[in-house]
């Protein structure tokens, strides 16, 4: 496994690179590691802002021949979210590296993990969280497709229903505490009186049984959960209990 020295040696490398290239006219550090040391196993994730005129593609196309050739990276998957550009790596040691691109008209802080090292910034808004009537209707579509999945035995779709619901469940509870619900990153911070029914809610076994005492129990903690969507909730409530009981 990666140290914390193969992965300052990556952050160092990599900012190399965009020092040495006119068309990178800005840089930050985003994720776990921009405003503290991160821990023992954060990865490396940096965002660059390209001189405008200049094709991000073909300049993080570059920067990829680079990175696989001298640091046998195997790159994953990218990601496009409006203008930014996001490519993730796997290098050596199961180190991850998430680089971004953007176009230097569009280089900002997207949300409170943005730590500028060089150049300048945009001023924007921050990206919005999920509404609480948005993850509450998520959170009921998948209860639905859960339970139409068992009666057909789709056992492992209906787990996979399941799971995504009491994910939902779980992001409301985020959101009434201020917490980020995205990814699962603040379900740890939860309180334990709020994570500890939802136990009951992991799926044990792909068996018809098991799978409606998971899905009962996810729709119960989804209800405790959704004072935030309370007018969706009281219309629907009578509907997921007969559909999980």
């Amino acid at each position: 496994m990666f140290s914390v020295i193969d992965r300052d040696r990556l952050r160092d490398r990599v900012l190399d690179m965009a020092s040495s290239d006119p068309r990178v006219v800005a840089g930050a550090v985003l994720g776990s590691l921009a405003h503290d040391e991160g821990d023992r196993w954060s990865d490396v994730d940096l965002m660059f802002a390209v001189a405008d005129g200049v094709s991000v593609t073909e300049l993080l196309e570059a920067w990829s021949r680079n990175l696989l050739r001298e640091l046998d990276a195997v790159q994953l998957f990218d990601l496009a979210s409006g203008p930014i550009t996001y490519r993730v790596f796997l290098l050596p040691g199961c180190l991850e590296l998430d680089l971004s691109f953007v176009p230097a008209s569009n280089f900002g802080a997207g949300g409170p993990k943005f730590r500028l090292l060089f150049g300048e910034v945009v001023e924007k808004p921050h990206a919005s969280p999920p509404s609480a009537s948005s993850l509450f209707g998520y959170a009921v579509h998948h209860a639905l497709h859960a339970r139409s999945c068992i009666e057909r035995g789709r056992l492992w779709q209906a787990e996979y229903w399941i799971s995504a619901l009491r994910d939902h469940a779980l992001a409301l509870a985020c959101r009434r505490r201020g917490l980020d619900g995205g990814y699962g990153r603040d379900y740890d911070r939860l309180p334990a009186a709020v994570l500890e029914p939802f136990d009951d809610a992991l799926v044990r076994s792909v068996e018809r049984d098991e799978l409606r005492r998971a899905l009962r129990i996810a729709v119960a903690g989804l209800l405790r959960e959704s004072s935030e969507a309370r007018d969706m909730a009281e219309k629907v409530e009578g509907q997921l209990r007969e559909l999980a009981w």
